[in-house]
């Protein structure tokens, strides 16, 4: 039996987005898989929503929540760990549909020692607003329609969406930490664990992704490129508050220059006397 894999699916009141994102999971080729929506303050509707989608995804399918106080990602993405029964995990933002192989293509890259960073295409803005009115499947796509799209300038580039064998070349950024970002990640639970998950010391958006990547290279894993194998389909979004960012930055930058391991406030800070925040549906 192939070993469960756990997609975390990151969301935030947008339900026409994440319906999107949850129709092409279902239609996953490698079945061995499971899904935990972690949701950082959604409204009624996105509990709705995933509760409509309960019985004919397919897979075990969890929705967890917390309060709304704000931009709280690594703190939502550490809730679903939590609640996450696989060994591997991928983080997937709720507005980033996937093809019917990218689990399978996960799987196909998972190493122990190695984390996996993915790559995404992204849509324009009136062509995301189209793809949701009209409910077109562009996961369903072929080579030649994405070609086309990009030819009218409603993708930003074509890596995302196509396929190459790149062998030992997804070495050859192993211990580079720039670029990698948590809308297509793959992590090891034992890995997780070892430097406690995403840090929620970071306020507001920005950083938290390369916190975590840098943290496990200090820990000894190494990254692995899910380049022209893993790529999703970012559909657009407002540009999110960066009001926090400089501070974010320089939290980051204090922990390039060090070698330290474990989140300040990661997934040992929610066992026990928080865990009843949790609201698992």
């Amino acid at each position: 039996m192939a070993e469960l894999i756990s997609i975390i699916v990151t969301t935030y009141n947008r339900e026409d987005a994440l319906d999107a994102v949850l129709r092409s999971l279902a239609r996953q080729s490698d079945p061995a898989f499971e899904i935990i929506v972690a949701d950082d303050g959604s409204g009624p509707a996105t509990a709705k929503l995933v509760d409509s989608w309960k019985p004919k995804i397919g897979h075990r399918l969890e929705h967890v929540w917390h309060p709304d106080r704000g931009f709280r990602a690594a703190e939502s993405r550490n809730r679903a760990v939590l609640a996450a029964q696989g060994a591997y995990c991928v983080f997937l933002d709720g507005d980033c549909i996937v093809r019917p192989n990218f689990v399978a293509s996960h799987r196909r890259l998972a190493e122990a020692g190695w984390f996996v960073t993915g790559n995404r295409v992204l849509l324009s803005r009136e062509f995301t607003t189209k793809v949701l009115r009209e409910n077109l499947a562009p996961e369903t796509w072929t080579v030649a329609r994405w070609f086309a799209e990009r030819w009218h300038n409603r993708i930003n580039r074509l890596s995302g969406v196509l396929y190459l064998p790149l062998g030992p070349l997804r070495r050859i950024r192993q211990n580079m930490w720039q670029g990698a970002r948590s809308c297509n990640l793959a992590i090891w639970r034992s890995d997780l664990d070892r430097v406690d998950g995403f840090d929620a010391d970071y306020s507001g958006w920005g950083k938290e992704d390369s916190d975590i990547i840098l943290r496990l290279l200090h820990a000894g894993a190494r990254r692995k490129d899910g380049l022209f194998a893993t790529g999703v389909i970012h559909l657009w979004h407002a540009e999110a508050d960066r009001s926090w960012l400089a501070e974010n930055e320089r939290k980051l930058a204090e922990v390039a220059a060090g070698d330290r391991i474990r989140a300040k406030r990661g997934l040992s800070s929610l066992q026990g006397t928080d865990a009843g925040a949790i609201v698992v549906s």
